[in-house]
């Protein structure tokens, strides 16, 4: 029983260095992020994703703030066999703006996401810290308001990645549906 509890107290410190590391947006306006997003960019230290990256192409996300300055995310993407794949999440609003959390059932991971990085007509880069058991994942993702980003932002958010330890092979324009 210690042992499992120092292992998540440790797993804990290790997210909150890392999050402090990544602040959300100055200024940041939940109700400018509202509206269809295209996922253009996906970048991870997650192991699924070097066997999937292949078969991942452009999305679509809804984002919808909620009374309590929560927001709602759904997204969608084509598989490639042709069919839907849906998931949603709502995340909570903390104390920061720009930082939220959420639950992802589908993972079973305990998600701190913060928006980076954002001109809410153009772009948004998204960072997630994604917590289950004793294991840490982060997820940077880029969404654009159309389906092209000029090449200055697709080349920050390699770099934001590459500051965060992701492996240059882990970093990926997605190809479009």
């Amino acid at each position: 029983m210690a042992t499992a509890l120092f292992g998540l107290l440790g797993v804990l410190l290790c997210a909150l260095a890392v999050s402090i590391e990544v602040t959300p947006q100055a200024d940041f306006d939940v109700q400018g992020v509202a509206g269809k997003w295209y996922l253009i960019g996906f970048a991870t230290n997650a192991e699924w994703f070097v066997a999937r990256k292949a078969n991942m192409k452009t999305g679509v996300a809804m984002l919808t703030p909620n009374d309590d300055g929560g927001l709602e995310m759904a997204y969608s993407s084509l598989n490639p066999d042709g069919t839907c794949w849906r998931m949603t999440h709502v995340a909570q609003k903390t104390n920061v703006p720009g930082q939220f959390t959420f639950y992802s059932d589908r993972q079973e991971t305990v998600n701190a996401m913060r928006v980076v990085d954002v001109k809410y007509d153009e772009y948004a880069v998204i960072h997630t810290i994604k917590t289950k058991d004793d294991s840490i994942t982060f997820l940077n993702k880029l969404y654009g308001r159309t389906p092209d980003l000029g090449q200055d932002v697709l080349d920050r958010f390699t770099e934001f990645s590459l500051e965060r330890g992701i492996l240059p092979e882990n970093i990926s324009v997605l190809p479009k549906n």
